[in-house]
C-alpha cells in the first residue's frame, strides 16, 4: 500500500512538473530605475568611436551618445549604436526560447553567438521577437549583439517616425530585452473577446499541436477565485487558432468608473496533463460607436474627457518605469479624466495595464505624423500592435495613424487580429462614423452641434502651449460638447511638457523652442494652472459655482455626469471657515463648522439640489466649502464660495504710535502728506504718488493710480485740508476719465476712491500703480489662489489665504510653480512683500483682479502672441476685467464667449482701495 502511495505521489509530482507556463529570463534591466550594463559602441556623435558600457534600457542620448533630434528631424546620415552582451542558457533541453525586444529605435539586427536571429526589424515603438531555440548554446556562455540603426534603412518609417513627427527623436534599446521560455507545444497568444452580457469568446493561438490535446480555460477573479466551471475544446490542427466560448450570468463589468478585472488561465492538456498555460487579465464590457447617436460603453452614452500622452521623462527620454506610468494615470484620474490617446505610438505595456487597473478609456495609435509608414512594413507593425494590446479593456479604438499619416490600405487589417473589431480611426478628420476634427474652434463647435451627424471628439484641442490652451477657453468649450447631440468629448494637447534634460550642454531644459512645452503638467509632472480648471470643468459632479446672493437658502444646483455612478454612492463634506487677517503670519483657514449635505438620488445625466442645512450663523463666516469624492474615496473637487464682501480693515488693524495731526508740504513740483507718521510724496504735474516714506525707510510705490491701458492727461489737481482729514483729488481725460481722491485720516489706512470711463472694447479696465520688481520678494493675499488666471481660464482656483514668493517663472520653460507674475481673482486684500518694507492694500469691491507684475516673455514665443495675453504697463495693479488667452494655434477671440475682449460700455466704474504702511 505504501508503495502505491508514493507512486501516486510520484505521478502527481510528475504531472505537476509537466504543467509549465512560460519562463521570463531578462537580459537587459525592466525599467529606467532598474537597468544592466551592456558593452556599447556609439559610431557618430558625443562619445563615439570606442567600446564602453551603456545602461540598457536606455535612450543613448540620455547617456551622453550620439546627437540629440527633435522631430521635424532632417538630419543626414545615420548613428548606430552597437551592443554586445554575454547571458548564460539553462539545458533547456526540449524548449523553444525566444528573444524579445520591448522597443528599440530604430532598425535593430540581432546576432546570436555571430548568426543573425531574423530580419532587421523596422519600427520604435513596438514589440517584436525572434526564435534563436538553434542559435544558443546550452548550459553556456552565450554572446547577443545587437546593431541599432538610429535612422532606418526605410523611407517611409523615417518620414512616419522622425522627418515630420513633433516629438523627440531618439536611438537605442529603450525597452528591456528577455527571453521567453516555453514548451514545444505552447500557446503563443490569444485575442478575447469578453462582452457586457456575459458572453467570453477566446482565439487560441497556439504551435506544434499533435492533434490529441485539449484547450481548457477557466475564468477567475484576480485573487484566484474561480468564477464559473472551466471549459474547453477538443484542438483541430486544421484551424488557424483555437475558440473557446462560454457564457457568465451577470459579471462584473469594466468602465472607467468601474474598471473590473477577471484572469483567464488557458492549459494546452494533453494525456499527461498540462503541457502549457498561461494567464490573462481581461474585462467583460462592450463598446459601441452609433451612427448619428454616440459613444457607448455598456449600453451607456459615454464621454471621454481625455489628453495625450507622450511616453517621456526627461532623464530618462522614452525609458519609462511603472512609477511613471502609475503617476501618470493617477494625475489624469486626479484631473477628473477618464481618457487617454497614445499620441502617436503605442506606449509600454505596463501603461496600458495601469489603464486597465485605474479606469482609463484609451486610442492606442499606429505611428504616422503626417506622413505613413509603407504598406509592407505598416502591415508588420499593425499586427505587432494588435496582437500585443488586444486584451486591454482599456482599449477603445485604434488609431491608423495622425494627420494625414493613415495609409488607407491598413484600415482593414486590424479586425485581422482583434476578435473585438474595434473602429479605426483617422484622427483629425471624419472616418467611419466619426469626427475628430484636430484644433476645432468655438464657431466649429456650435456649428457641429447643430448641424453635426458623425460622433464628435476632437482627438487633439485645446493646444496647450506655455500657459495658453489646455484649461483655458476649456469651459465654453465643454458646455457646447454637452449640448452635442452625438459628443464623444475630446483630447486636450498634451499631458506634460517634453523638455528634455540636456546631457550635452550641462543638464539644462530643452523643449526645442516652442515646439514642447505645451503640458497641463511640467516634465516633472509639475502641476500648471490648468491642471486645477480642468479638475473643475470635467468634474463628473457638476457644480457651477455662482456668487452666495442674500437670498441664499443652503441649495446648490448639481448635475450628474458620470456614466455609471448614481451620485448616491458619492460622498459629501461641506465646511464653513474663517481666516487669517493680512497681520497675521499663517496662511490656513480656520474651520468654524462642518456637516454632510443631503445627497439626492440622481442617476447618470439627471440634475438636483444639494442640500446643506447649515447653522443659522453660517453668514458670519468667511467662505464656504463643499467637496465631494467619488466611489473610491478620492477627492473629486472642492468649490469654495465667498461669505463676505471685502470690507474696511479698520478694526483690524492697531496703529504702532499715537494718533497725530495731518502735516502738509509743498516741495517744488511735489506736495507730501504726513500721517501718522508717514509720508506720502505726490507729483503736482502728474498727480501720481512718487513714494511713501517711514521712519525706518523709504516705499518706491510711485506712478498711479494710472487709467489701465488709456492714454490720459491731467485735468485738475487739488489738495487741501477738510476738517482732520486731508483730501488730495486728481481729474483725468483723453480716452477715457478718470477722478482719483486719496484721504487721509489719522488713525486710519489710506483711503482711494477711483471712478473711471472708458469705451469700446479693451483687453483690462481698472488702475495700476508702479513698484519695482527688483525689490519684490513675495506676497500674500486673500482671494482665489495659489495659480494665476486668465479671463477663460478662471475656474479650479480656490478662495483663501495664500503665500507665495517671488520668482519668474515661465509656465512650460523655467518650471517653477506656482508662477508669481499675473492676474489673480476674486483678491480681498494683498500685501506686498518687498525689501523695503511691506504694505497691504484692501479693496471693498467684490470680484477685484489683481494684476502682478508682467509674465518674462516666452524665448520662443510665436510670432502670433496667441499665448501672450495683454498687460497694462503699471507694474501692480487693481482691475475689473482682465484679458483671455489663446492657444498655440488659435487667437482668444476665435474660442469662445469667455475669450473675447471687455466691452467697456463707457458707464462709470468706482472703486475704493485702502493702504496700510504702518505694518
Amino acid at each position: 500500500m505504501k508503495k502505491i502511495l508514493l507512486q501516486l505521489l510520484f505521478l502527481v509530482i510528475s504531472l505537476r512538473a509537466f504543467a509549465q507556463e512560460t519562463v521570463v529570463k531578462y537580459l537587459s534591466g525592466t525599467d529606467k530605475d532598474h537597468t544592466v550594463q551592456w558593452g556599447f559602441y556609439c559610431t557618430a556623435g558625443r562619445n563615439s568611436g570606442k567600446w564602453t558600457k551603456i545602461a540598457v534600457p536606455s535612450n543613448w542620448e540620455l547617456q551622453g551618445f550620439g546627437i540629440y533630434n527633435y522631430g521635424h528631424d532632417k538630419v543626414k546620415g545615420n548613428e548606430q549604436g552597437l551592443y554586445k552582451h554575454q547571458f548564460a542558457a539553462g539545458s533547456w533541453q526540449g524548449k523553444k526560447v525566444y528573444i524579445v525586444f520591448e522597443g528599440s529605435m530604430t532598425d535593430t539586427k540581432v546576432l546570436i553567438n555571430g548568426k543573425q536571429a531574423g530580419p532587421v526589424h523596422q519600427g520604435s515603438f513596438y514589440r517584436f521577437k525572434y526564435d534563436i531555440t538553434g542559435l544558443i548554446k546550452p548550459n553556456a556562455q552565450n554572446l547577443l549583439e545587437v546593431t541599432v540603426d538610429k535612422t532606418s534603412a526605410n523611407s517611409s518609417v523615417n518620414d512616419a517616425e522622425r522627418r515630420n513627427s513633433d516629438f523627440w527623436v531618439f536611438g537605442g534599446i529603450y525597452r528591456p530585452v528577455y527571453l521567453e521560455i516555453v514548451p514545444e507545444t505552447f500557446i503563443d497568444r490569444l485575442a478575447i473577446n469578453a462582452k457586457a452580457d456575459g458572453s467570453f469568446a477566446a482565439d487560441i493561438y497556439t504551435r506544434n499541436l499533435k492533434g490529441n490535446e485539449t484547450i481548457e480555460a477557466q475564468v477567475q477573479k484576480l485573487s484566484g477565485e474561480k468564477v464559473g466551471k472551466p471549459f474547453s475544446v477538443k484542438v483541430d490542427t486544421s484551424r488557424e487558432y483555437q475558440q473557446l466560448k462560454a457564457d457568465f450570468k451577470s459579471p462584473l463589468l469594466w468602465s472607467a468608473e468601474f474598471p473590473n478585472l477577471y484572469q483567464v488561465v488557458i492549459s494546452i492538456k494533453g494525456r499527461r496533463g498540462v503541457i502549457h498555460q498561461v494567464k490573462q487579465k481581461f474585462g467583460f464590457r462592450t463598446v459601441e460607436l452609433r451612427t448619428n447617436d454616440g459613444l457607448y460603453v455598456n449600453g451607456a452614452k459615454i464621454i471621454m474627457n481625455g489628453c495625450n500622452r507622450h511616453s517621456f521623462w526627461p532623464e530618462s527620454g522614452r525609458t519609462l518605469s511603472h512609477g511613471v506610468h502609475l503617476m501618470d494615470v493617477k494625475l489624469m484620474k486626479e484631473m477628473n479624466m477618464n481618457a487617454v490617446r497614445m499620441s502617436h505610438y503605442p506606449p509600454d505595456a505596463d501603461f496600458l495595464d495601469v489603464c486597465d487597473s485605474l479606469g482609463v478609456y484609451v486610442l492606442d495609435e499606429l505611428t504616422g505624423w503626417q506622413a505613413k509608414y509603407d504598406t509592407v512594413v505598416g502591415r508588420k507593425l499593425v499586427k505587432e500592435l494588435v496582437v500585443r494590446d488586444v486584451n486591454h479593456p482599456s482599449i477603445l479604438f485604434w488609431d491608423n495613424g495622425n494627420e494625414g499619416g493613415f495609409n488607407r490600405g491598413l484600415d482593414n487589417d486590424y479586425a485581422i487580429y482583434d476578435p473585438q473589431k474595434r473602429t479605426v480611426l483617422h484622427p483629425w478628420e471624419k472616418f467611419n462614423g466619426t469626427d475628430t476634427k484636430h484644433y476645432p474652434d468655438y464657431n466649429y463647435m456650435v456649428k457641429a452641434a447643430a448641424t453635426g451627424q458623425e460622433v464628435f471628439f476632437p482627438t487633439e484641442f485645446m493646444h496647450g502651449l506655455y500657459d495658453g490652451g489646455a484649461g483655458a477657453a476649456l469651459d465654453d468649450f465643454w458646455a457646447q460638447m454637452m449640448k452635442h447631440p452625438h459628443g464623444g468629448g475630446g483630447f486636450i494637447w498634451a499631458l506634460l511638457d517634453e523638455a528634455v534634460i540636456r546631457t550635452d550642454k550641462n543638464g539644462i531644459y530643452d523643449s526645442d523652442g516652442n515646439h514642447a512645452p505645451d503640458g497641463i503638467v511640467g516634465p516633472h509632472r509639475e502641476k500648471e494652472g490648468s491642471f486645477y480648471a480642468i479638475k473643475e470643468i470635467w468634474s463628473p459632479v457638476y457644480i457651477d459655482p455662482q456668487p452666495l446672493s442674500a437670498g441664499f437658502n443652503g441649495e446648490i444646483p448639481v448635475e450628474n455626469r458620470y456614466a455609471f455612478t448614481n451620485l448616491s454612492q458619492c460622498t459629501f463634506k461641506w465646511k464653513l471657515v474663517d481666516f487669517p487677517s493680512a497681520q497675521n503670519k499663517t496662511t490656513g483657514a480656520i474651520v468654524k463648522a462642518r456637516g454632510v449635505p443631503v445627497v439626492p438620488n440622481l442617476k447618470p445625466g439627471e440634475k438636483g439640489i444639494f442640500k446643506l442645512n447649515l447653522p443659522a450663523t453660517w453668514r458670519k463666516n468667511g467662505a464656504l466649502y463643499i467637496t465631494a469624492y467619488g466611489p473610491d474615496k478620492k477627492e473629486i473637487f472642492t468649490w469654495s464660495w465667498a461669505i463676505q464682501s471685502p470690507t474696511a480693515p479698520a478694526n483690524h488693524i492697531a496703529l504702532s504710535s499715537p494718533k497725530t495731526a495731518i502735516k502738509a508740504n509743498e516741495e517744488g513740483s511735489a506736495i507730501s502728506v504726513k500721517c501718522d507718521g508717514i509720508s506720502y510724496y505726490f507729483d503736482k504735474t502728474t498727480g501720481y504718488i512718487q513714494k511713501v516714506v517711514k521712519p525706518t525707510g523709504t516705499i518706491s510705490l510711485s506712478g498711479g493710480p494710472v487709467l489701465a491701458g488709456v492714454n490720459t492727461t491731467l485735468k485738475q489737481f487739488t489738495y487741501k485740508a477738510i476738517k482732520e482729514q486731508y483730501v488730495v483729488e486728481a481729474d483725468y481725460e483723453g480716452a477715457g476719465s478718470l477722478h482719483i481722491k486719496w484721504t487721509f485720516s489719522p488713525g486710519h489706512p489710506v483711503k482711494l476712491e477711483y471712478q473711471y470711463q472708458q469705451p469700446g472694447d479693451v483687453d483690462f479696465t481698472g488702475i495700476t500703480f508702479n513698484y519695482p520688481e527688483e525689490k519684490i520678494t513675495g506676497m500674500k493675499w486673500l482671494g482665489r489662489g495659489p495659480y494665476r488666471v486668465w479671463k477663460n481660464r478662471l475656474k479650479g482656483q480656490q478662495f483663501g489665504v495664500w503665500h507665495k514668493a517671488y520668482n519668474n517663472s515661465i509656465t512650460g520653460e523655467t518650471w517653477g510653480y506656482p508662477e508669481f507674475k499675473g492676474y489673480y481673482a476674486e483678491v480681498n486684500w494683498v500685501t506686498i512683500e518687498n525689501k523695503e518694507a511691506p504694505f497691504t492694500v484692501y479693496t471693498t469691491d467684490k470680484n477685484t483682479y489683481l494684476q502682478m507684475l508682467h509674465p518674462a516673455r516666452e524665448q520662443d514665443a510665436l510670432k502670433n502672441n496667441n499665448v501672450e495675453p495683454a498687460f497694462p504697463e503699471g507694474s501692480i495693479g487693481f482691475l475689473n476685467a482682465i484679458s483671455p488667452i489663446g492657444t498655440k494655434f488659435q487667437s482668444a477671440d476665435v474660442m469662445g464667449p469667455q475669450s473675447q475682449k471687455n466691452h467697456a460700455n463707457g458707464e462709470p466704474v468706482k472703486g475704493t482701495l485702502l493702504f496700510d504702511f504702518a505694518h
